[in-house]
């Protein structure tokens, strides 16, 4: 077996690679098993194991990496309001010995150490003595037992976490030790102190990590804890399933699964590096907790094997019987094109309102003037816009031109990305370009309420399961769909490690061609053409002709993923406005061009304001 001091090592490198999954509710789970809210649900550790393991094991099936003790109020203060005060070593230690044979070696345990419940302006300096003795007795219950980390949880009282801090430290040495705390609605402590406030002085009082849980659910959880992330140690976030509800005698919390996924992908994104769940929360909860890890690139697995599934076990998607996967090759006129000689596609998109007239004039002239496809996109910059389907299909119709779909999970659940799929390729729209999309801030209509049931990559993965005759539930289709399928790439993103690690989880998820986004920096781009090049994926480089200087510092400043060096924007400026300056975005385009023609598959050209004739003299004498 792994050494204490080895595994309490191995928890903290695991936790700074981020996406770890921390493990749901305890008490919920002993209540729908029929323990009484009146009950010590720590004793049950004693009387009824069975029930506590059957907790652990549901949460590390779900994808928990680490499973905490039923441990939360075994200490003397705690206990004693059931009688049970000179029980605390037996308890703790028969909680820990459960969670320690259900997690084995590849899942950690996390000590569980709640507040006493007293409210500390009304005791006295001896009493607070006390209270420090009884964190010490209790967390010597839990280490002799053998944990990998000492989780202090729900603390509303910063007084108390600190004694909590003291007292621990001066038992477990050198072992992790995370604290976490509550705020109420307002955002604050019991003494009024912030999130800012809480994470110094965390950090001062001697914590490893800092975090928030319970709370009012995921929403509260992850508008205080990005607070925190400031003093640069590690946090984590377990929030609860929002506030309980009596349903039919019953106590019931409503934050769904599936929105807790949402919130965990925002969390981990953020740079939280652990989330689970506290009240409420269940095995399936945590199910989707580890699926947000996924979408992120990140977590899986657990301690002894670092974690991480291996990718050919995460990606692979099996063909239905009978059913052979239609070669990229074979996937009409682009797949047969695609690498083999030079392709351009231009950027035409629906209009606001319902002609699509404009909108097949400027995609002929196009035509016309050589290029290959049409791209058109699905709301960007969450545009409230005609469904994009309707353009390619009337395109495909009218001019016989490949149109290329793009598809966000931004505005459709599970059920509706389906069903949008298979009409498309019943309409005879294969070719897709699959992205996560913009979030609704940022468009014309705000308060349009997300989706994203899927990421781009969890996407990318139904749609590889289509093609070989699979649903998203793993049934056979009885035939299978043949869709070619694009992705995204950003060269001037801001954490470029991570968006080269979503592009080879893109690949790996079916992605046969990466399309990027527009790029003024070559060094930038000359960086991500050498990095996708040992994939072996044709790359179609971005170009958006910069239409004025005041377009280029629109780009620079407000649009994410985007960046117009100072060299470029002075250029912009100079050349000063309308003509002049349109003229000098196609030269700064077709430089770039010019530049990595050899080493592309094709352009993108995003014209701006649907300026469609700039699209053509980006390319004009360099490809055509």
């Amino acid at each position: 077996m792994t050494s204490p001091k080895a595994r309490s090592q191995s928890f903290i490198d695991r936790l700074m690679r981020g996406g770890l999954v921390l493990d749901g509710a305890m008490g919920t789970a002993l209540y729908e098993r029929g323990v009484l809210y009146s009950s010590s649900f720590d004793e049950i550790s004693v009387s009824r194991p069975e029930l506590v393991r059957s907790v652990h094991q549901a949460h590390v099936a779900a994808g928990a990496e680490l499973i905490s003790t039923n441990s939360f109020g075994a200490n003397h203060y705690r206990l004693k309001a059931h009688g049970l005060q000179d029980q605390v070593v037996a308890i703790n230690r028969a909680a820990v010995a459960i969670a320690r044979e259900v997690a084995g070696e590849r899942v950690y345990v996390g000590a569980s150490v709640g507040p006493t419940g007293l409210l500390l302006k009304t005791v006295s300096d001896a009493e607070r003595a006390h209270i420090a003795d009884a964190f010490r007795q209790q967390c010597l219950a839990l280490l002799e037992a053998g944990v990998d980390a000492v989780m202090l949880e729900t603390f509303r009282q910063p007084e108390e976490i600190r004694i909590a801090l003291q007292a621990v430290r001066e038992v477990v040495g050198k072992l992790p030790v995370a604290a976490s705390v509550s705020f109420d609605p307002f955002g604050t402590m019991a003494d009024g102190s912030g999130p800012e406030t809480m994470a110094q002085k965390l950090a001062e009082w001697g914590a490893d990590v800092i975090g928030v849980n319970c709370a009012d659910g995921p929403a509260g959880v992850y508008e205080m804890v990005t607070r925190m992330l400031g003093p640069g140690l590690p946090v984590i976030a377990q929030p609860n399933a929002g506030l309980p509800q009596r349903v039919e005698g019953r106590f019931a919390y409503m934050a769904t699964p599936d929105y807790f996924q949402l919130y965990a992908r925002r969390l981990f994104k953020a740079g939280v590096k652990a989330v689970g769940g506290c009240c409420g929360t269940t095995a399936e909860h945590v199910k989707k907790i580890a699926a947000a890890a996924r979408m992120v690139g990140a977590g899986g697995g657990g301690a002894a094997d670092g974690g991480g599934m291996r990718e050919d076990e995460s990606d692979a998607v099996f063909a239905a019987a009978g059913i052979a996967p239609t070669p990229t090759r074979d996937k009409g006129a682009i797949g047969a094109q695609l690498g083999k000689r030079f392709l351009v596609s231009v950027e035409v998109n629906p209009p606001p309102g319902l002609s699509l007239d404009k909108a097949l004039e400027g995609a002929a002239l196009l035509k016309r003037g050589g290029v290959d496809m049409i791209n058109v996109a699905d709301g960007a910059r969450a545009s409230a816009r005609m469904g994009n389907l309707a353009l390619c299909l009337r395109i495909q119709e009218q001019l016989q031109m490949p149109a290329l779909l793009h598809v966000t999970t931004r505005d459709r659940n599970l059920l509706g990305l389906l069903a949008h799929l298979l009409a498309a390729h019943e309409l005879g729209v294969h070719n897709l370009v699959v992205i996560t999309g913009d979030p609704p801030k940022m468009g014309d209509l705000p308060d349009a309420t997300p989706v994203y049931d899927l990421d781009s990559v969890g996407l990318l993965r139904l749609i590889s399961g289509l093609n070989r005759g699979i649903d998203p539930g793993g049934k056979p289709m009885g035939a299978a769909t043949s869709f070619l399928c694009a992705t995204g790439a950003e060269p001037a993103a801001s954490d470029y490690e991570r968006e080269l690690l979503r592009l080879r989880a893109k690949i790996a998820a079916g992605a046969e061609m990466v399309m990027t986004q527009p790029v003024y920096d070559a060094a930038l781009l000359d960086r991500m053409l050498a990095d996708i090049a040992p994939l072996g994926v044709p790359v179609l480089v971005g170009l958006l002709p910069l239409a004025s200087h005041k377009n280029a510092e629109f780009l620079h400043n407000e649009v994410p993923g985007m960046r117009v060096p100072d060299d470029i924007r002075e250029r912009m400026r100079l050349a000063g406005s309308g003509d002049a300056g349109r003229l000098e975005g196609v030269r700064i385009a077709r430089e770039m061009l010019e530049r990595v023609k050899d080493r592309v598959a094709g352009a993108y050209i995003m014209p701006p304001f649907g300026r469609y004739q700039l699209a053509l003299d980006v390319v004009q004498g360099i490809v055509r």
